[in-house]
């Protein structure tokens, strides 16, 4: 009998491990590698049998778009739904039916599987989806918005030349880097969805080498995509200035607290959350506003920090300096 107590002890302590555990078992997937991507579901599968338990056929219809504001649309056999989403690490949040989180098992520029457990059922299944072009999806596309770019497949000895020319001048930095912390910014989205040219997308990131990239992307001019390079100790003064901020010890989101700025998110035009993410060295932080900044009533609707305001500043400077 007391075998039997050991026994069972044990695993009900193991059950208790597999549950934490759960959500951590996959590597972390980087934000921008989901934004602005559109998924068909193809079929789920029970993991630890690997046996497929459902298909989508002819009469069954699932596609998914993860908006660069947050906000995700889904098309289910005809009908249309939409929410927030939020992703830290590779647990991905977002409501399926009765489920609200998942965990991202793969992901790739053609595929992606998530995964998820439920309560009442035994083991783990995966969701299965492969990515479609916007013209292959059902969500709306703003008529006034610029077509896909198709780039012609160049010759292979040409393909060859510019990839080894990449490899050595990827090469050379590393080697430069060696030393160096490693920085990483972020900076997607804040202020105002409407107007006549309403933004679609407000996004900019730069890289531990320097390299900037900001995309803006309106209803009407369509997308514009700016790339330029900083100069490695302006990167190294921005990250201590950051630092000196207290940016890593701040609150991970700021939200709304008062009744008027709650009913301020459901009047138009709608505010766009504000995400920010700054590495440095091994420290990083990822923090969000619901709604940044003040508005044309200069009326702030959310508190927090101001030297949030001075970083977030600071950042708009690089991406639109010439």
């Amino acid at each position: 009998m007391f075998f039997l107590f050991i026994l069972s002890s044990a695993l009900q302590l193991q059950a208790q491990i597999d549950s934490v555990a759960w959500g951590t078992h996959y590597p972390a997937v980087a934000e921008r590698q989901i934004v602005e991507t559109k998924w068909r579901y193809t079929y789920a599968l029970h993991l630890e049998s690997n046996t497929i338990i459902h298909q989508a056929k002819e009469n069954y219809e699932y596609f998914l778009h993860f908006r660069y504001d947050y906000r995700f649309e889904q098309y289910l056999n005809g009908t249309m739904s939409r929410g927030p989403w939020s992703m830290q690490g590779s647990m991905l949040t977002y409501q399926f039916k009765k489920i609200e989180q998942f965990e991202i098992a793969h992901l790739d520029k053609q595929t992606m599987v998530l995964e998820f457990s439920q309560p009442n059922a035994k083991g783990s299944y995966q969701y299965h989806f492969v990515r479609v072009e916007s013209k292959d999806a059902p969500f709306i596309k703003p008529a006034n918005e610029l077509p896909d770019v198709i780039v012609e497949r160049m010759n292979p000895g040409e393909r060859r030349r510019r990839l080894a020319a990449r490899r050595k001048k990827r090469k050379k930095k590393k080697k430069n880097l060696v030393d160096q912390k490693y920085i990483s910014i972020e900076l997607i989205g804040g202020g105002y969805y409407g107007g006549i040219d309403p933004v679609l997308r407000d996004y900019i990131y730069i890289k531990s080498n320097g390299r900037l990239v900001k995309e803006f992307k309106s209803a009407q001019k369509g997308l514009i995509v700016t790339k330029k390079d900083i100069p490695r100790n302006e990167l190294e003064e921005f990250a201590e200035f950051v630092e000196s901020k207290n940016f890593f010890g701040m609150e991970r989101i700021y939200d709304c607290e008062a009744r008027y700025c709650q009913d301020r998110k459901q009047t138009k035009p709608s505010p766009v959350p504000l995400r920010l993410s700054v590495a440095y060295g091994d420290k990083k932080k990822v923090i969000t506003i619901a709604i940044w900044g003040k508005d044309k009533y200069n009326t702030q609707y959310v508190d927090y920090p101001q030297s949030l305001d001075y970083i977030i500043e600071a950042i708009q400077k690089m991406a639109h300096r010439i």
